[in-house]
């Protein structure tokens, strides 16, 4: 399993009229999250994308536990449980408060795509070689069922990620 902590402090502009930070704020919350985690293994977006590589977003969910208020700072923690599989990869992320609060849960599914099509292409190996010191070589060798109703790696590109 590969972790990463991060810390951020509540701007003013985050938050709502209630004084709590806005709920949209989370998903950059995730992304400088991540963005710092691939930095701290040595892969950089930059980079990546100069090479035809895109990682959108796929999915992402959140759950707010406790407000996070202005001038709060928070630990945003990405943990990456399973061995990215295929062309995609589930990073979860938890958020606490200074006090060690658990705030907020949440996870992203990224897919990597060919920046030029949109379509689904396997994770380069780059990536996959800075990640394979996380995970033991069975769960490398098995990588998690997909799910009831995933997309199959081959399947079009959604219409969202097409140029």
């Amino acid at each position: 399993m590969f972790s990463s902590d991060i810390q951020i402090r509540v701007r003013y502009a985050e938050t709502d009229q209630m004084g709590y930070v806005y709920h949209g704020n989370y998903a950059a919350y995730f992304e400088v999250a991540r963005t710092e985690a691939f930095r701290k293994l040595g892969i950089n977006y930059k980079d990546m994308e100069a090479d035809g590589v895109g990682m959108p977003v796929g999915e992402i969910r959140t759950r707010f536990r406790r407000p996070a208020r202005y001038d709060d700072l928070l630990t945003v923690r990405l943990l990456l449980r399973q061995p990215p599989e295929g062309t995609r990869v589930t990073f979860e992320y938890e958020i606490y408060n200074e006090a060690g609060d658990l705030l907020t849960e949440g996870h992203t599914l990224m897919v990597f795509v060919k920046t030029t099509t949109g379509r689904p292409v396997t994770m380069p190996e780059n990536i996959q070689e800075r990640l394979a010191p996380y995970f033991s070589e069975e769960e490398l060798e098995s990588p998690v069922l997909p799910t009831p109703g995933a997309i199959p790696p081959d399947a079009p590109a959604p219409a969202a990620f097409r140029k």
